[in-house]
C-alpha cells in the first residue's frame, strides 16, 4: 500500500469470553506478535464490548479481560510497540459503531452468517447487540483507519462488511476518509482442531478438557494431552496426500508447523513413515518448549492484576490519541455538531 494515503496499520482484537487456547495462540496471537515490524502500526485489543452480546458474568468478565492481556504480553506483545487495550475503555468505538448503523443496511446484516450460527433457532430471542455486532466490528477497526486485519476464515466476512461500510460511507459525504480494509489470511495453523475430533474447532467450551490444550495449562499438561491426542492406525504419510481424510492426524501435523515454522510439508518430510509413537512426544516436546514459557508469564502476570490494568489504560490513552480525531473528523463530515 505504498501509493494509499493512510498509515499502514494493523487492529485485530480477541473476545474475553472463557480461557485462551492454543487455537487462539496460532491462529490469531502469534501472527499478532510476528506482525509488529517498524513498518507497520499494530493495535490489538480485547473486545469486551462483544462479549456482551450475550450474557457474561461481570466478575468473570473483568477476569477474561485481564487474562487475554497477560495472554497477549506473555505471547510478545511489546506496549512500547503495539497498542494494547481493552475495547470499553475508548469509547470512540460504540460511538462510530452507531453512525454505521445508519450505513450499513439491514440486508447485509441478514447476511451475515455468524448471527444465524450463534442465535439458532431462538432467532427472536437474541440480543440487538448479536444483531448488530458486525457494526461495532467494523467501527473497531475503521476507528483507527486500520489497513489491515488479521483473521480467521470465520471472520473473512466481517471485513467484508466492514469493506462495504467504508465504501459506502465515502461513497455517501462524496469523500475518501475511511480505508478499503485488507483481511490478511495466510500461515500453517490457522484452523486448529479439537484433540478428540479433528473435525471440530478446538473451543474453549468444549466438553472434555482433553481435547484442548489451554494457555494456562502447564508443562505436564500439555505434554499428556498431546501423548493423548486421538490419531489413526496410519502414522505420518510419505507426502501431504496421504493426509487426505484424516482430520486427527492433519491437525497434529497442522500444529507442529505453526509451532515450529515450517510448512506442512516439511514436517511431513522430516517425519515420513514415522508412527505417532516417535510423531506424537516429538509434537509434545516442541509444544512444552514454546508455550510452557507463556504459560509461566502469564500466570506471573494474573497474580498483578493491578499492574495489568495500568498497562491496559496506557494503552487505551495511545488508542484514543487515534481515535478522537477520527470520530470528530467523522461527526464533522456527517454533519453533527458536537463541542
Amino acid at each position: 500500500m505504498s501509493d494509499s494515503p493512510f498509515t499502514p496499520r494493523v487492529f485485530s482484537g480477541i473476545k474475553p469470553s472463557g480461557g485462551l487456547t492454543l487455537g487462539n495462540y496460532l491462529g490469531a496471537i502469534k501472527r499478532w506478535v510476528d506482525m509488529q515490524s517498524p513498518d507497520m502500526e499494530t493495535i490489538y485489543c480485547a473486545v469486551d464490548l462483544h462479549a456482551i452480546t450475550v450474557w457474561q458474568d461481570p466478575k468473570g468478565l473483568k477476569a477474561g479481560t485481564r487474562e487475554i492481556a497477560a495472554g497477549l504480553l506473555a505471547a510478545g506483545i511489546d506496549p512500547d510497540h503495539s497498542i494494547l487495550f481493552n475495547q470499553s475503555q475508548v469509547k470512540e468505538h460504540a460511538e462510530l459503531a452507531w453512525i454505521f448503523n445508519c450505513v450499513a443496511r439491514v440486508g447485509w446484516m441478514n447476511r451475515m452468517t455468524q448471527f444465524k450460527d450463534k442465535a439458532g433457532k431462538n432467532a427472536e430471542k437474541a440480543s440487538l447487540g448479536l444483531y448488530a455486532y458486525p457494526s461495532l466490528m467494523a467501527a473497531d477497526i475503521l476507528i483507527y483507519h486500520a489497513t489491515h486485519v488479521p483473521v480467521g476464515e470465520d471472520q473473512k466476512q466481517h471485513v467484508e462488511l466492514t469493506r462495504d461500510i467504508a465504501n459506502k460511507f465515502n461513497n455517501d459525504f462524496g469523500v475518501d476518509f475511511f480505508p478499503v480494509t485488507e483481511p490478511v489470511i495466510e500461515g500453517p495453523g490457522t484452523r486448529v482442531m479439537n484433540l478428540r475430533d479433528g473435525t471440530k474447532k478446538m473451543s474453549k467450551s468444549g466438553e472434555s478438557d482433553m481435547e484442548r490444550i489451554n494457555m494456562l495449562d502447564d508443562a505436564d499438561t500439555i505434554a499428556k494431552k498431546f501423548k493423548k491426542a486421538k490419531t489413526d492406525p496410519d502414522g505420518i504419510p510419505m507426502d501431504l496426500d496421504g493426509l487426505a481424510g484424516r482430520p486427527e492426524a492433519k491437525n497434529l501435523v497442522d500444529i507442529y508447523s505453526g509451532l515450529s515454522d515450517m510448512t506442512p510439508a516439511e514436517v511431513v518430510a522430516e517425519y515420513a513413515g514415522a508412527g505417532w509413537g516417535r510423531f506424537k512426544p516429538a509434537l509434545a516436546d516442541l509444544a512444552v518448549a514454546k508455550l510452557a514459557p507463556i504459560s509461566d508469564e502469564m500466570k506471573r502476570l494474573m497474580d498483578d492484576p493491578a499492574e495489568i490494568d495500568r498497562k491496559l489504560a496506557k494503552g487505551a490513552d495511545k488508542a484514543r490519541a487515534i481515535a478522537a480525531p477520527v470520530l470528530a473528523k467523522t461527526y464533522d463530515i456527517v454533519g453533527l455538531l458536537r463541542s
